[in-house]
């Protein structure tokens, strides 16, 4: 890797600025002569009203920016490795596309501004490296040198190290804030268009969790058709099987249960009443549980996480329980005194024992004192739930 120290002014890198508002990236500086946002660098994410305008009042204050990565691609066209943010933030300002608040509180625009001012803004020098080397050594520098400001997400990391078209294609449908079914697909992924969650869920589910590998192998395909097609494939199931949307829905591991349940038929009106039912009930601990607990015909309980006895039923429970049994002659486990043999009589300490409910919860059986029995280990863990 090579690297000159070069300064440019602002006024320099602005000329000739232009900005996609659809795909919200920076494009081109430098009179068209510099890449502002090469395929493998992260959306612009400091459109948010605060960040961009702290980098305005930056250079109003006389506060340097820090240095910026630069490197000459094998056509001669220089791009940004480092400092994509900063420049498609002064870029928009010097071009009107957002104000900042000046000192009497008023909104000003660049063209607004003071003469002393707007000079002050286009003639701050920026510390630029301009870097070359090969691909490899790019990639890695970019990946070493995004360790501070807002960290790269492990997706982003990914788009840079495999840029190509096939990233391209992929961050078009997924990456990109105007598609019309993200909000649809916001009922089931947690994150942002910007941030790469939903291009990173989509992978995940075609690639079974192998991103990486998945990446590499199809770097070069000229479409995202087979990611597409599985990442619709499990969305139009979700929504077929789930006709109600809930937010614990969210984030739930949609891809794994495709896998697993979608050649099972489902009555949508059974699971939607199912669904309901147990969102309302307080005795369930872990609600995002639910909807795997549905999917599996409502076996696996400890999906739920349903609440247990506390120890002062469990106690009162005990001590009741045991106190018959003595004067019956018989085991304080109701099981153990149904058989023959020594467990038959056999008295049982609390700590030997569980607590279970008589009428399952999964059979509408309340944790209650009413519905608490205490079993020894060995026939409670038997039991199960029946």
């Amino acid at each position: 890797m090579i690297t000159t120290l070069t300064r440019y002014t602002v006024g320099q890198i602005s000329e000739g600025f232009v900005y996609n508002e659809l795909e919200g990236k920076g494009l081109f500086g430098l009179a068209g002569t510099l890449t502002i946002q090469p395929e493998y660098q992260r959306n612009y994410i400091y459109a948010d009203g605060k960040r961009d305008v702290a980098v305005v009042e930056s250079l109003l204050k006389g506060y340097p920016l820090g240095l910026i990565y630069f490197v000459r691609a094998s056509s001669g066209q220089l791009e940004v490795l480092d400092g994509q943010q900063r420049i498609t933030s002064f870029g928009r300002f010097v071009t009107g596309k957002f104000a900042v608040t000046d000192s009497n509180n008023m909104q000003q625009y660049f063209n607004g501004l003071a003469e002393d001012q707007q000079k002050k803004i286009l003639e701050t020098e920026i510390l630029v490296y301009e870097c070359s080397g090969t691909e490899t050594e790019i990639k890695q520098w970019f990946k070493t040198i995004n360790i501070s400001g807002v960290a790269l997400t492990e997706q982003e990391l990914l788009n840079a190290i495999y840029s190509g078209p096939f990233v391209s294609a992929g961050k078009a449908v997924f990456s990109n804030s105007q598609n019309a079914n993200i909000q649809k697909w916001s009922a089931y992924i947690n994150g942002s268009v910007d941030r790469q969650d939903f291009w990173e869920r989509a992978l995940d589910w075609v690639s079974k969790g192998d991103i990486t590998t998945y990446m590499s192998k199809h770097r070069n395909d000229k479409n995202i058709n087979e990611v597409k097609t599985y990442f619709d494939s499990v969305i139009d199931w979700v929504s077929s099987v789930f006709t109600e949307t809930a937010i614990e829905m969210r984030g739930q591991e949609w891809g794994r249960l495709y896998e697993t349940y979608h050649s099972q038929p489902y009555n949508a009106s059974k699971v939607a009443k199912d669904v309901n039912d147990l969102l309302e009930d307080s005795y369930i601990q872990n609600r995002r549980g639910i909807w795997e607990y549905v999917l599996g015909g409502k076996t696996e309980t400890t999906l739920l996480n349903i609440r247990v006895f506390d120890e002062a039923i469990k106690k009162k429970t005990f001590t009741t329980q045991t106190a018959s049994a003595k004067k019956k002659g018989v085991s304080n486990c109701p099981i153990c005194a149904g058989t023959s043999g020594t467990s038959k009589t056999k008295v049982w300490a609390q700590n030997e024992m569980e607590a279970d409910h008589v009428t399952p919860w999964s059979k509408g059986g309340g944790t209650i004192s009413a519905n608490c029995q205490m079993l020894c280990k060995t026939h409670n863990r038997m039991k199960g739930n029946r």
